[in-house]
């Protein structure tokens, strides 16, 4: 029996975006404005959902990006999320970004996080998520979020994780728009599961 395996492996035009090995932004807005960018990118190279994300350490420096990539690699949990987390693990050679707490790191998300980035989120280490667009703005262009907890935020908070929303909200908010108008494919849709 055959099993294929998994490889996270961006599309080649985040690597011309990308072309410096260090990317610091030391304001939230800019790290934001990054994600939101990533995101539209994504669109644009049709390579996968208009989510981005990053993960970054506390100085801003950029440790992995991350860009939906459902359709593109036929796997339903390539969130963007998902795709960053994964990557800093990998180039910081560790499951736990924050090394047992010692260490600060940023998850920075064009969208809050679906019910599945969610759930990675605590294990991932991070001690801070930053979100651009609410819930509610991915499942107005029809996207199943799926069943969050109501005080999702102040469960994270429990755990030592901060967050802030909000941030740069309708610019994020209009990427998502913006995809449903072109006729992007909301491949999770309620009812569609």
């Amino acid at each position: 029996m055959f099993i294929p395996k998994i490889e996270i492996q961006l599309p080649e035009w985040i690597h011309n975006y990308l072309d410096s090995e260090k990317i610091t932004l030391p304001n939230i807005e800019d790290r934001m404005r990054f994600v939101i960018k990533l995101s539209e990118l994504n669109i644009k190279e049709k390579t996968g959902g208009p989510f981005g994300a990053g993960v970054f350490d506390d100085k801003g420096k950029l440790i992995a990006p991350g860009i939906n990539m459902v359709e593109s690699r036929r796997c339903s949990i390539l969130h963007a999320e998902i795709v960053a987390l994964s990557l800093a693990q990998k180039s910081l050679d560790r499951f736990d970004l924050g090394n047992g707490g010692s260490l600060k790191y940023e998850l920075v998300s064009a969208t809050e996080p679906c019910a599945m980035c969610y759930g990675a989120i605590p294990w991932s280490g991070v001690s801070r998520l930053v979100c651009g667009a609410r819930d509610e703005d991915a499942r107005s262009i029809g996207f199943d979020e799926g069943p969050k907890l109501k005080n999702w935020i102040h469960e994270l908070e429990v755990r030592g994780i901060e967050v802030r929303r909000d941030v740069l909200r309708e610019e994020a908010a209009s990427v998502l728009r913006h995809y449903a108008d072109i006729g992007g494919t909301i491949y999770n849709s309620a009812g569609k599961c």
